[in-house]
């Protein structure tokens, strides 16, 4: 089975021959990180309308977690077109923060349909090291479908845990690895490494599930749910942990 899994794999690279040779040539990272956010804002759209319900769930009690005064100092890992903004209650106050700086012009659009929420800043900067957030300075941190795709999610929770405050709390929503007995992971393992290609890095086949476990949060509410999506990213784990 590994055999004919690396077979594939190498006849689905053919396909996409002349994108790795622009890779090669070193004009194509350059060119996806421009385009990547074109691509992410139209898929956003689709993925909103499909999980609008799951979303609305998971955001709903966020308010839980505000100080005395009603605020939410919230910060978003890989905020990308501002697809969440939509679920924010009032009074959050949203730093945004990305990798690619080209997503920056995308968050006017999603600000100006959500005026409640108060965008502070925008940092580029990776998951793994977030120095310029201060250590237990959040209320919120919130990132969704991000952890398939950085370099060390080990590294990102271990970020996430110390910019929260103490009873602060981690919102996520990831598409992870389907079950290996299934054709589904077959499939996943097939496409997995033109998906990472053209995919900024995502990784179809995660077991982000035992990440969150290690991660060693006092409080983990999670649940894996069948996404209405297609099939290589429907398995979705999804839920908050408290610091």
């Amino acid at each position: 089975m590994e055999f004919l899994i690396l077979f594939f794999q190498l006849l689905s690279r053919l396909l996409i021959l002349p994108i790795y040779l622009l890779d090669f040539l070193g004009f194509w990272r350059p060119l996806n990180k421009k385009i990547f956010p074109y691509v992410m804002e139209k898929i956003a759209i689709t993925y909103n309308k499909k999980m609008h319900q799951y979303k609305k769930d998971l955001f709903s009690n966020l308010g839980d977690f505000a100080s005395p005064s009603g605020e939410i100092v919230l910060l978003e890992i890989g905020c990308g077109s501002g697809a969440n903004f939509q679920f924010y209650p009032r009074g959050c106050r949203v730093t945004c923060l990305d990798p690619n700086p080209n997503f920056q012009q995308f968050l006017s659009k999603s600000l100006a349909g959500n005026r409640y929420v108060q965008c502070d800043r925008f940092l580029v900067a990776s998951g793994e090291e977030m120095s310029q957030v201060a250590t237990a300075s959040v209320d919120v941190v919130v990132c969704t479908l991000v952890l398939c795709s950085v370099a060390d999610v080990d590294a990102v929770l271990g970020e996430i845990k110390r910019v929260l405050r103490p009873g602060g709390a981690y919102y996520f929503m990831e598409h992870v690895s389907a079950d290996q007995a299934s054709w589904c992971y077959c499939f996943q393992q097939l496409c997995r490494p033109n998906w990472q290609f053209l995919f900024d890095g995502c990784d179809l086949t995660r077991e982000l599930w035992k990440n969150l476990e290690k991660a060693k949060f006092s409080k983990m509410n999670l649940r894996c749910v069948e996404a209405p999506l297609m099939k290589l990213i429907s398995c979705h784990v999804i839920g908050y942990a408290v610091k």
